[in-house]
């Protein structure tokens, strides 16, 4: 009472009452004016927003007479010297008042006590966002104001107009996203030290724009596994073309992986963006080791070969240097003729150059043994024959990877 009777006691040139007046609790309308929203950002989870901020309250001891009924307009220099409510951002990380060319505060006080304060903020605040599905996501923010030292029981903040209380830009736009809605919603907040108080939220929703990513990760991924199948169509013998070329797209997806995890929160979940470029990255490696397995089986081969060669000589007329090896396609006559049951020996030498000579090993087996042969010959033909890996695998990885896009898109879109 004695600090009410000082300060009451004192002089000034308007009702200078900075104490809130006794009684039951100030209804204190609000809204809100958005001007921009001025970036978002996934790294530090939050976003940043420039707006007008208007309080609505009436207090008696600012009342005046006037003939004109006339409102009188004051800068921020008298905010000082009145009663005025503490409303601040809940998880804001930064915010200031503008003070160019001065602060940007305006206070009017009209005959019958009502006041209007406004002021124009800058405010950075934390928004929980979600990336399970990034980049096809959509992610909603709020915006809190809350008293500070005034419960509910001193203090009634309310939306003045309820949804109409918040007023936006219509030309509000953003790089990455597209805003969808703005709402207003109101509840009470509970402290266990300091009791309940009212709290007014700003909600928007915001989708991200698709296409950046599409150009920057999609497609480059797309394109490097399309460039992985290309050593399908190499011949297996050009060992350092097929090496060059699948070292090489694996390097580049895991490049494409670094910089997008690069730009994004250290989350501890799989991300939507992960799946594609990780399964993306698992088919690039496959081409590497499926060019692994061709090059063993085709070493292996041509060993039996070479063995075969030392154990059976014979040519059967045609020059040991003119010699090459079947991928296992050929006939029974071909056979035969190529060891020497020919009509004609002599093979001239230009034909001798095109022909692909098979050593038989020629035994005293029955026929009931040579079919079992031929039987185990045709079951092994895919190891044996390293060619028909690759011929495989041109269908087989086109056709698994357009199955999986076609699933993801439907998931995730």
């Amino acid at each position: 009472m004695e600090i009410r009777s000082r300060y009451a006691r004192e002089p000034c040139e308007t009702h200078c009452h900075t104490l809130r007046a006794q009684g039951p609790a100030i209804p204190v309308g609000v809204d809100v004016q958005v001007e921009s929203l001025d970036s978002i950002s996934e790294v530090d989870m939050d976003f940043t927003m420039t707006l007008y901020l208007r309080h609505y309250w009436k207090d008696e001891r600012l009342s005046f007479p006037s003939t004109t009924n006339k409102s009188m307009t004051f800068d921020g220099r008298l905010v000082k010297k009145i009663w005025v409510p503490d409303v601040f951002f809940v998880h804001s990380k930064r915010s200031f008042i503008h003070d160019t060319t001065t602060d940007n505060i305006m206070l009017r006080v009209f005959p019958d006590g009502h006041v209007l304060y406004s002021m124009r903020i800058t405010v950075t605040a934390m928004c929980n966002m979600d990336f399970s599905h990034f980049p096809l996501d959509s992610q909603t923010c709020s915006l809190e104001l809350e008293s500070y030292a005034y419960t509910d029981e001193d203090l009634m903040l309310y939306w003045k107009n309820g949804n109409e209380s918040l007023k936006t830009d219509e030309k509000i736009s953003l790089s990455q996203f597209l805003i969808q809605k703005f709402h207003t919603t109101s509840r009470l907040a509970f402290y266990s030290s300091t009791g309940w108080y009212n709290r007014l939220y700003i909600n928007f929703t915001l989708r991200r724009h698709i296409f950046f990513f599409l150009l920057q990760t999609y497609f480059p991924a797309t394109l490097m596994v399309m460039l992985s199948w290309v050593s399908f169509w190499i011949d297996r013998r050009a060992v350092p073309a097929r090496v060059s070329l699948g070292i090489t797209t694996v390097l580049t997806m895991s490049t494409i992986i670094t910089g997008v995890n690069a730009s994004m929160p250290r989350v501890s979940y799989i991300k939507a963006v992960d799946i594609y470029l990780w399964v993306s990255f698992v088919f690039v490696f496959l081409s590497v080791l499926e060019y692994a397995a061709v090059n063993y089986l085709t070493t292996v081969q041509e060993r039996k070969e070479r063995k075969l060669r030392e154990r059976f000589p014979c040519t059967c007329g045609i020059p040991h240097s003119k010699t090459m090896m079947l991928d296992g396609n050929y006939s029974e006559s071909d056979a035969n003729s190529l060891a020497g049951y020919t009509r004609n020996q002599m093979v001239p030498e230009e034909e001798k150059q095109e022909k692909m000579v098979v050593h038989l090993a020629m035994s005293n087996e029955s026929n009931s043994s040579r079919k079992r042969g031929l039987k185990g010959h045709v079951g092994l033909r895919i190891i044996q024959n390293t060619h028909a890996i690759d011929k495989y695998s041109r269908l087989i990885f086109p056709g698994t990877y357009i199955f999986f896009n076609l699933i993801y898109w439907s998931v995730f879109s």
